[in-house]
């Protein structure tokens, strides 16, 4: 493939104004998403080039009671240049104070009057490893604190702190204050803001395609054009109905991220960030919690997550969950509950309001295991029926699984990848599912359940676990063993 040519001037310019565009109209949609939910403090209107915000006017989220957010955006054709002290520090191109001192003076303006802002820089910039302070922020908050504060005078990182506080005009005790409050939103790739923006239109109950995307930029677009700086509630839900974006409900957001980070985790409602407390680095081999951590500790965080909830009834789980956690998720926010669930598969939403015309029952195939009074079942949706059978079967044998016998439960047409399409596919064949296993299950003392199902599946299916004896859930872990339980979910 032949390299592609410089990026010309109005090529970056163009670029970098539809990144701002897309910040901004992420704003809109926390806008429309937290008034409709009611959120306590919601976002009232979005500004963009707002005219009183200094240099942290790109976008400024304001909220019905302060603090309000400013934000800076900042995009770059070229990743020559990472975000660390000389770029943060040096001058303008034009011999004008730096990234920082302008900050730091928007800031003292902003708070002057006692009453707190919360600040951050948007930029597609990756941050750089070898700098003593960007290097120790925090990923879930963005904030280089409280590591950044860590170290003597004589420290790299003290005398960082130095040379920031010089710069910025800025006592060290202010710079730390500064610091509290500034956000260093870094390596948002294009493609990344479109990712986040296509999960939080859909949890928005809006279309979510990509065209649908540029659709809503460009309408931020035309607003700042025709001088419009401050766009409303009323505003947002007009561009929604005029360019019939309008699919659905808007959704509480309950982030469950035990895998990789989740785009959508500084929007949601509620977060459960597990990542580092899983096996690995990858999020391709995470598996199960890291010692000390555990599954039961794992449970006890995904079962309080109603109660940080309270009043929501249409709940979005984004982020990056195995099957166990899945249907544990979907067990916590059961039907019995009142809430409504909804979850990304494959781009597509698939919620447990979705209607369907009859429920599929599933083709069962029994085994006896002759070890105890249990029920084993496997629910099989995308695995080769020989090989996930015989991994069950293997496991009850060898770890004296007191099971009289196993339940295999798989597809009208066979387990395959795809096998079920969308939501309403989905939501017939879990209730399909769970109505076949009531009658057989209804006098064993416990059931123990194995999955080889997509994760939207296994969480629809928690979500209808209702009228089922209590239930072992089984994580496949990737080794010889291949499962181990992971939760116990009362009937």
């Amino acid at each position: 493939m032949e390299p592609l040519p410089a990026p010309s001037p109005t090529s970056v310019r163009i670029t970098g104004d539809h990144y701002q565009w897309l910040i901004a109209w992420t704003g809109c949609l926390t806008l429309l998403r937290e008034n409709a939910i009611h959120t306590a403090n919601p976002v009232i209107s979005v500004g963009v080039e707002a005219d009183d915000a200094g240099n942290l006017d790109d976008v400024v989220l304001r909220r019905r009671t302060q603090p309000h957010t400013y934000t800076q955006v900042k995009y770059t054709v070229s990743s020559a240049t990472p975000v660390n002290e000389d770029y943060l520090t040096k001058p303008s191109p034009a011999g004008g104070p730096s990234i920082l001192k302008k900050i730091a003076k928007t800031w003292r303006a902003l708070t002057a009057d006692g009453i707190e802002a919360d600040l951050a820089i948007v930029t597609n910039r990756a941050p750089d490893p070898t700098d003593p302070l960007i290097a120790v922020r925090d990923t879930r908050t963005q904030l280089l604190l409280p590591k950044a504060a860590d170290g003597t005078a004589r420290s790299k990182a003290g005398q960082a702190r130095t040379r920031w506080a010089q710069n910025a005009g800025l006592s060290e005790t202010e710079l730390h204050d500064l610091l509290s409050r500034l956000r260093f939103d870094l390596a948002r790739e294009l493609a990344h803001v479109h990712e986040q923006l296509q999960l939080l239109m859909a949890v928005c109950g809006l279309r979510n395609d990509s065209h649908a995307v540029d659709e809503g930029a460009n309408w931020v677009a035309q607003q700042v054009r025709n001088g419009h700086r401050i766009l409303t509630l009323d505003m947002v839900k007009a561009a929604v109905d005029s360019l019939d974006l309008k699919t659905g409900p808007a959704y509480a957001i309950l982030s469950v991220a035990t895998l990789k980070p989740d785009p959508l985790a500084a929007e949601a409602d509620h977060t459960i960030n597990w990542i580092d407390r899983f096996e690995t680095d990858s999020e391709y081999t995470k598996r199960r919690p890291l010692a000390p951590a555990t599954w039961a500790q794992l449970q006890a965080d995904i079962e309080a997550a109603p109660s940080r909830l309270p009043g929501r009834t249409d709940i979005s789980v984004s982020g990056s969950l195995r099957l166990a956690p899945a249907f544990l998720t979907g067990a916590a926010f059961r039907m019995v509950t009142g809430a409504d669930l909804a979850v990304l598969q494959r781009g597509d939403l698939w919620s447990t309001s979705d209607t369907y015309d009859v429920e599929r029952a599933p083709v069962v195939e029994g085994y006896d295991i002759g070890q105890g009074e249990d029920l084993a079942v496997g629910i099989n949706i995308t695995v080769r029926a020989e090989d996930f059978t015989q991994d069950v079967l293997e496991y009850i044998e060898g770890q004296s699984i007191p099971a009289s016998k196993l339940l295999i439960l798989t597809p009208p047409a066979g387990p395959k990848d795809r096998s079920v399409l969308d939501s309403s596919a989905a939501n017939a064949l879990a209730v399909g599912i769970r109505d076949a296993l009531r009658r057989p299950a209804r006098t064993t003392p416990l059931i123990h359940l194995f999955l080889a199902c997509p994760m939207g599946l296994a969480l629809l299916l928690g979500h209808r676990w209702n009228r089922m004896r209590p239930t072992v859930v089984y994580e496949d872990i990737g080794t010889a063993q291949v499962y181990e339980p992971a939760f116990f979910i009362q009937a």
